[in-house]
């Protein structure tokens, strides 16, 4: 992993999708303090209206939320051609949720609480490649 991430995330767009503001706010400003913009949604629906109507460079979507959850969402996402890389986000570190959203057809996993440069990390190499990982 790089040392500085200075200008990691220039002029990249991010849709963090998570139901707790607190949440929310922390990861945009990981995120904005390297460069990067971020929109907010507050559930997939929310999410999913977004990903279909606007460009991201990454999504990252928490897995529970009211609503629609996290599974629902990329899968409605994806049967509407969003093809840009989502990173499940979930509080659940156990290897089987991990699986699950990997099996589930999520580009990645990380789980709560966020480590800022392991997330920045990702999301530049998400953002750099991200067709390459749609499955």
């Amino acid at each position: 992993m790089p040392k500085s991430h200075a200008t990691t995330l220039s002029g990249r767009r991010i849709l963090v999708v998570d139901d707790a503001p607190d949440n929310q706010a922390i990861i945009q400003l990981f995120i904005e303090a390297v460069g990067g913009e971020v929109a907010i949604a507050g559930n997939g629906r929310e999410a999913v209206d977004a990903m279909l109507k606007e460009t991201f460079d990454v999504v990252l979507m928490d897995i529970q939320m009211p609503v629609m959850d996290g599974y629902q969402a990329l899968k409605t996402a994806r049967e509407g051609g969003y093809l840009g890389p989502i990173l499940a986000l979930t509080a659940h570190a156990l290897k089987e949720e991990k699986d699950a959203c990997l099996d589930a057809g999520f580009t990645d996993y990380l789980s709560k609480p966020i480590d800022r440069a392991l997330l920045i990390h990702r999301i530049a190499e998400l953002s750099t490649r991200p067709n390459e990982f749609v499955k």
